[in-house]
C-alpha cells in the first residue's frame, strides 16, 4: 500500500542558499589548495555567485550542472576578452 508522507515546516532552499551550501561542502578541497590554485578556485566560486540568477532560472535538478555552466561562461567571456585584446594589439603592430 502506498502512503503519502508530508513533512511540515520544511521548504526547498533557494538556489542561492543551495549554492552556498554546495560551495561550503568543498571547503576541505579548498583548504588543500595553494596560492594560485586557491585564487582560481575562489574566482570559480565567485563566478557561480555572479550567475546565481541565471542558475536559478535554469531549474536543473543537479545544482553542480548550473555551477559548471557559470564557470564555463565566465571562462568563455575571459577568452573572448583576451582574443579581442590580442586582435587590438596585432592591429596596432601592423599599423606601425
Amino acid at each position: 500500500m502506498f502512503m503519502e508522507v508530508q513533512v511540515l515546516g520544511r521548504t526547498v532552499p533557494s538556489y542561492r542558499q543551495a549554492l552556498e551550501a554546495e560551495i561550503d561542502s568543498w571547503e576541505g578541497f579548498r583548504r588543500a589548495l595553494r596560492d594560485r590554485d586557491l585564487e582560481a578556485f575562489d574566482k570559480m566560486m565567485n563566478a557561480c555567485r555572479i550567475y546565481a540568477s541565471a542558475g536559478s532560472m535554469a531549474t536543473r535538478p543537479i545544482l553542480i550542472e548550473a555551477m559548471f555552466m557559470a564557470v564555463l561562461l565566465s571562462q568563455q567571456k575571459k577568452l573572448m576578452e583576451i582574443a579581442e585584446n590580442l586582435e587590438r594589439l596585432e592591429k596596432k603592430l601592423r599599423q606601425t
